[in-house]
């Protein structure tokens, strides 16, 4: 598993505390998530909205995809590790180190 994919996890593990463990694989992981995300949705749909409204998910690409007959929890799944990839790749990309930076821009 790549570090990626490892970072991946522990951010949405965090975010949905002790429901979720980290996995050996990716594929597992997501399984796992897709998982409780059905969960989520027959017992407590409101708390599963507030966890995608934390972890800024589209709501506009949730509502595209769910309209499909496919398993909402591996939608949703897939949409929440692809949301937490693009989140990492921004952080990445915005937190450059300083030594890029020419001496007279530096504060």
């Amino acid at each position: 598993m790549s570090n990626d994919e490892q970072q991946v996890q522990k951010d949405i593990v965090q975010t949905f505390g002790d429901a979720l463990q980290m996995q050996t694989s990716a594929a597992l992981f997501r399984e796992r998530l897709a998982e409780y995300i059905n969960a989520l949705i027959v017992s407590d749909f409101e708390k599963l909205v507030n966890l995608l409204y934390r972890l800024d998910v589209s709501e506009k690409k949730l509502r595209t995809l769910l309209t499909s007959a496919a398993n909402a929890g591996v939608l949703i799944a897939d949409l929440i590790v692809e949301r937490q990839l693009q989140k990492l790749q921004s952080r990445r990309q915005f937190n450059k180190p300083a030594e890029d930076i020419a001496e007279a821009e530096k504060w």
